[in-house]
């Protein structure tokens, strides 16, 4: 049996999966969580990953590889890479693009490899999968030499889920990815968008950083650059006060006091007109993007919903799509309805734009990345 260990570290957690690569499945996964924190009985990562070690057991001994994710590959990584010294720089070095993120999985990396010195690790970027971006779609139109020096573009994020879902509706399909035109709806917490043409990503919504696009638990999503300075000259907010005020104070915590969109959903079942209203700006960012990427696809064969929200609330994926029959783009309500975890049809037979459910998986999508790599 080969298993790869898949690691997903954050400031004060590491997530694990030991997948088996023959059938795809998690034969053993946890969360270790309040790493570091006061009081906790887990001072640093590396004390955590002995603790993973010690979770994991025997089957300690089948690992083949080590699959990390890590959010920023900047614009030099288009795919997975063996984790060396100078890999190990360069996530550093992109911690100013990703300053929450890169710093923590790059700790979850040196305490894996201090676990695990004996087998190949392996970096699969968030980013990567948006690499084969065009020019136009990546470019954003400030000073050349200044983007340049600051590696200012678009790299967008959620990438393993969106390579992930696309080819997995393609198999569901039974079509050959290289025909499909597909748009990726990864709504969750956090939300993103992307445009997939024949496999490869030409748009996707998030842009330098995770903050761009859709409306988030609480990320604001697409704003004038201009609200950042009217805030900064008349409320007097720092840079770090607009930092936390985008990032963690926005989105569906802004407009409703709760970032969680049950807690939305709920309120506004009973009337709220915070909650109704919040709702109908998080559907119309979505449209938006829908009908911009069918636009530069031109033409649609698949719509496909994932993660969190996605694949489970049959409410919001209505009511994202309703009144967009003119495009091809419909639901069957049964269809729709049915609760499944499995990949499956929402919309009518025949129709013209096959809109799917296909829950996504991005740790198998990493195990396969650092496999592949690997040659395990």
């Amino acid at each position: 049996m080969s298993l790869v260990c898949v690691i997903n570290s954050g400031s004060s957690s590491i997530k694990y999966q030991l997948i088996d690569l023959a059938t795809g499945a998690a034969v053993v996964s946890g969360l270790l969580e309040r790493i570091g924190e006061e009081g906790s009985p887990v001072p640093n990562h590396e004390f955590g990953m002995s603790i993973v070690l010690a979770k994991l057991g025997d089957r300690s001994a089948e690992i083949s590889a080590v699959g990390h994710r890590v959010v920023h590959g900047g614009p030099n990584f288009d795919g997975p890479a063996l984790v060396t010294a100078e890999v190990e720089a360069e996530i550093n070095d992109l911690s100013a693009l990703a300053p929450l993120h890169n710093p923590a999985n790059l700790l979850g990396i040196r305490a894996a490899k201090i676990a695990l010195p004996t087998v190949p690790h392996v970096a699969v970027f968030d980013t990567a999968f948006h690499q084969t971006l065009p020019a136009d779609s990546y470019t954003y139109a400030i000073d050349t030499e200044l983007a340049a020096q600051y590696r200012v573009r678009r790299y967008g994020f959620h990438g393993t889920s969106h390579e992930y879902v696309s080819r997995a509706a393609a198999e569901f399909l039974g079509r050959p990815l290289e025909t499909l035109k597909t748009i990726v709806l990864h709504l969750g917490n956090g939300a993103s968008v992307a445009a997939i043409d024949g496999g490869r990503s030409i748009d996707t919504s998030m842009g330098l950083t995770p903050l761009e696009g859709l409306v988030m638990g609480t990320r604001s999503g697409d704003i004038d650059a201009g609200v950042i300075f009217h805030l900064a000259r008349q409320a007097g907010l720092s840079i770090d006060e607009l930092d936390v005020l985008l990032n963690r104070r926005s989105g569906l915590l802004g407009l409703t006091g709760s970032g969680d969109m049950r807690d939305v959903q709920e309120a506004a079942s009973r009337g709220n007109t915070a909650a109704q209203a919040a709702l109908a700006v998080w559907r119309h960012r979505i449209r938006h993007y829908i009908g911009a990427y069918i636009a530069e696809l031109g033409g649609l064969d698949a719509l496909v919903f994932t993660a969190g929200i996605g694949e489970n609330n049959s409410l919001l994926r209505r009511r994202a799509l309703a009144g967009l029959e003119f495009l091809g783009i419909e639901i069957d309500d049964d269809r729709n309805e049915l609760a499944s975890r499995a990949a499956r049809f929402i919309s009518p037979e025949g129709a013209t734009v096959s809109v799917l459910v296909i829950p996504t998986n991005e740790e198998l999508e990493i195990a396969r990345q650092t496999a592949a790599l690997v040659g395990v």
